[in-house]
């Protein structure tokens, strides 16, 4: 099972010294099962709070979450293998939840972060948004804040492509990290079968021009609720691949701000022969993200 670190050059960064340590990244999806790949030589799981079901021990229902833990955070295959884990459930074993439950994660997120000195968000989850001025949509305030309070924050796009204005909320966010799926006009195996070109387009309806960047997001290998690894596709999974990618930058160059970090981001990305709609900035390049030689 070929790990996605040759597509975004994460393996130059790990050759440097470079793994994430002690860069904690917050995720809001369905749980996070104890997998061998987050809880040896050390457990890297730092906290799990559960607002489905409020049980108090880590765990899956769904394997949504432990998929996307792993792509930023196994430690045989992840972008970031020594970066910490903090889970935020969300989500129910069916991979649905409430705006409030959603809400009241962020909240948490906010209220943590310098308990575990959290410093990326990973949200792999979105849902339409109802507002006619985004500004008001509840979501988007509350990523926000997180981002006002010095978080870098990255959020999927969604899955609705390849029409325009197909952005998720919270993606549509102009100040968060929104990331579509760089190579979602290959079909999906073995995985949640999206239509080819499933990566949700700008730009939004307030003319902001999103996704931010892309990364591989179909076909990704990653950490199973069942023990072992299984492969799925979305910019779920792309998503947590630029968290990874942020906690690697943030290991470089501590002193970061996120808008330091955004812009880094910017000015690194390969360009793609597809619309700047589909791709933003382009597709992540770890190797320029870090200002990495190659050995």
């Amino acid at each position: 099972m070929h790990s996605i670190s040759n597509q975004t050059k994460a393996y130059i960064a790990h050759s440097h010294g470079f793994f994430g340590k002690n860069i904690s990244i917050a995720y809001l999806d369905t749980g996070v099962f104890m997998h061998p790949d987050f809880i040896t030589p050390k457990c890297r799981i730092l906290d799990f709070v559960d607002f489905v079901s409020n049980r108090s021990s880590p765990y899956d229902d769904n394997g949504h979450g432990t998929h996307i833990c792993g792509i930023s955070a196994s430690n045989s295959l992840g972008i970031a293998p020594q970066s910490n884990i903090i889970m935020v459930k969300v989500l129910d074993y069916s991979g649905n939840g409430s705006k409030d439950t959603f809400i009241k994660g962020l909240e948490w997120i906010d209220k943590n972060r310098k308990k575990y000195e959290i410093r990326i968000v990973n949200i792999s989850i979105g849902m339409p948004s109802n507002f006619t001025d985004e500004d008001l949509d509840p979501l988007i305030q509350k990523v926000e804040q997180l981002w006002d309070h010095g978080m870098i924050v990255c959020i999927a796009s969604g899955n609705n492509g390849p029409g325009k204005y197909s952005i998720s909320s919270p993606g549509i966010s102009r100040k968060v990290i929104t990331v579509g799926s760089s190579n979602d006009a290959v079909a999906a195996i073995n995985s949640v079968s999206y239509t080819p070109n499933y990566s949700s387009r700008g730009p939004t309806h307030s003319c902001v021009m999103k996704p931010d960047v892309v990364a591989p997001g179909t076909n990704i290998p990653s950490c199973s609720h069942k023990k072992g690894f299984s492969i799925k596709s979305g910019t779920s999974m792309a998503t947590p691949i630029v968290s990874g990618a942020m906690a690697l930058l943030l290991e470089r160059y501590p002193d970061y701000t996120n808008k330091a970090a955004k812009l880094k981001l910017r000015s690194s990305c390969d360009k793609l022969p597809t619309s700047r709609f589909h791709q933003g900035w382009g597709q992540i390049n770890i190797q320029k993200l870090l200002d990495l030689e190659k050995y």
